[in-house]
């Protein structure tokens, strides 16, 4: 398979240019990258809905990847809970070497193509659950390996990757391809493919969690008020939603814990 995220770079000697050269040459290459999102929209769309019917009715949404594509899928699933106040192990994300490889990369972990299954094994996984696969090459054997065994077992499957044709959209009901092509450093995926797969999880984790309705008009109502900004912005809502004062909606925050409590009590409903 000839991988476009693998080519050489369009610009040459790298290391004679001034830092204005190489920034304005990476923002270059990274302003391509929205563009090839919205190309793959559609299937971005036919993944949502597919995940949305399943988590809709109880199941469950895994990320598996290996190397950085690992990492942005831990991200976005860890801060689905904060964000949108949902349970933790409602969306999971895994990486080939565990935990320990969100720090230090573990050698030769991304090409056990057993490990990737195994780890989704150990959560319970079943037929009411549904698994991304995260690889920018499209033939990382961990990622792989999970896909095909997920999806023959009746899983609701879908990958993200940065190459046409790949083995890995080969394995899935729900490919999504953002072909990203050359790297400004060649072949360092945790630049425009990172970026675009990092845009491409935003959209769907933050338009699952619409259409389960863990957001109220724009507004974050569900957040975990963790932290005194979340407190202010939680108060603010409150303001805006109740047309109360500040001392007000503070209260009725301490009382009731979250945006969305608060605003049941005064029986405007959410």
């Amino acid at each position: 398979m000839k991988k476009s995220t693998e080519q050489e770079s369009f610009y040459h000697d790298l290391e004679l240019m001034s830092v204005q050269e190489i920034l304005t040459n990476i923002n270059a290459e990274d302003r391509k990258v929205p563009e090839v999102v919205g190309d793959a929209i559609p299937h971005i769309v036919r993944l949502v809905e597919a995940a949305h019917a399943r988590m809709s009715s109880g199941g469950r949404l895994f990320y598996t990847g290996a190397g950085t594509s690992g990492r942005l899928g831990i991200v976005d699933a860890s801060e689905c809970p904060p964000t949108f106040g949902v349970p933790h192990g409602w969306v999971v994300g895994l990486m080939a070497g565990g935990d320990q490889a969100m720090r230090k990369a573990v050698e030769f972990s991304e090409d056990d193509r057993e490990q990737g299954w195994k780890d989704l094994e150990a959560h319970n996984i079943s037929e009411a659950d549904f698994v991304i696969g995260i690889a920018a090459s499209g033939t990382t054997p961990y990622v792989i390996g999970a896909i095909e065994t997920a999806r023959s077992r009746g899983i609701g499957t879908g990958c993200i990757t940065c190459n046409s044709g790949s083995p890995l959209a080969a394995a899935c009901e729900f490919p999504i391809e953002v072909i990203t092509g050359p790297e400004f450093l060649t072949g360092s995926t945790r630049m425009k493919a990172g970026t675009a797969q990092k845009l491409v999880l935003n959209m769907i984790s933050t338009s699952l969690m619409i259409r389960l309705g863990r957001v109220k008009g724009n507004r974050m109502v569900d957040m975990q008020l963790t932290n005194h900004k979340l407190w202010n912005r939680g108060a603010q809502m409150l303001m805006e939603i109740l047309h109360v004062n500040e001392d007000e909606a503070l209260k009725l925050l301490k009382e009731h814990g979250s945006v969305r409590q608060a605003i049941i009590s005064t029986g405007k409903g959410v």
